[in-house]
Order: C-alpha cells, then structure tokens, then sequence
C-alpha cells in the first residue's frame, strides 16, 4: 500500500512540476506581449480599434451606396455602338462610302440610331429613337445593321 502512496506522490509532484511550467510559459508570453505597455495604454489602443472598425463600417456602407448608385446609372448608358459606312448611290458615280448610320444604345436596346447620307450636293442627316432594339420609324438596312453590330458589343 506504501508503494500506492508514493506512485500517487510522485504523480502529484510530476502533474504539479508540468503545471509551473505551463504557468511560466504564460506568464512570459504575457510579459512579452505587455512590455512596454500598461493597461491604459492597451485601453486605448482598444477604443482606437474599435473606432477604427465603426469607420470602416460607416465606409463600407457608403461604398454600397455608391455601388448600388452607380450600377443604376451604367444600366441606362450607352453599352453598344455600331457603325455602317456605305454609298447609298452605288454605280452612279457619285457619294462614295462618306454615308453612315450609327446606333447607339443600352443594354435593353434603348437609344437612337442616326443616318447621314453624303452627295456632293448636300448631307443629310437623320436621327430615329429605338426602343428594345428596334423604331416605330422605318430603318434602312443599313440601320437595321448598325443596330446589329450595336447588339452584338453590349
């Protein structure tokens, strides 16, 4: 029974001994991190964290904000243009390829598409509003192309 006693002892001492050190690693590890410091200097170094996270949340929900602003405002700007050179007046031997038609639109196909036709004479130029990708005015083929090519970069 004696010898009960002194394996129970000695695991006692063993347990105590790996406890003091566990207790002096802490305690080295908590003067490390605290040289230098004092607990008012920690308090503020806390407040200042804290203000700092108050801020960057303040930031982050005005850069939504502005996200959310700015994606309403790039859903209605022009997304696609499409471009047509062409002479109208092929085989009579004047215009050549200085006639245009020009689509401009977002992307619901909202825009305008406009037409300049050259002679040597005069240039005229028309303009017809579009409305999900297409006029109630009639468009030329070669509108109906620049409308396509508009479609094809949005």
């Amino acid at each position: 029974m004696d010898v009960y006693l002194d394996i129970f002892i000695y695991l006692i001492l063993g347990i105590n001994f790996l406890l003091g050190v566990w207790l002096l690693r802490i305690e080295l590890r908590l003067k490390k991190f605290l040289r230098g410091n004092n607990a008012k200097s920690l308090e503020s170094l806390i407040s200042s964290l804290s203000r700092n996270v108050g801020d960057l949340e303040k930031f982050q929900k005005e850069a939504a904000q502005a996200m959310s602003l700015l994606n309403e405002k790039i859903a209605t700007s022009i997304r696609g243009v499409g471009l047509i050179r062409f002479n109208p007046f092929k085989g009579k031997g004047f215009g050549g390829d200085q006639s245009f038609a020009v689509a401009l639109m977002d992307v619901d196909g909202n825009g305008l598409v406009i037409s300049s036709l050259y002679t040597h004479e005069r240039v005229s130029t028309y303009a017809k509003p579009l409305n999900n990708f297409s006029s109630k005015y009639d468009l030329t083929g070669e509108e109906k192309k620049a409308i396509e090519e508009a479609r094809k970069r949005i």
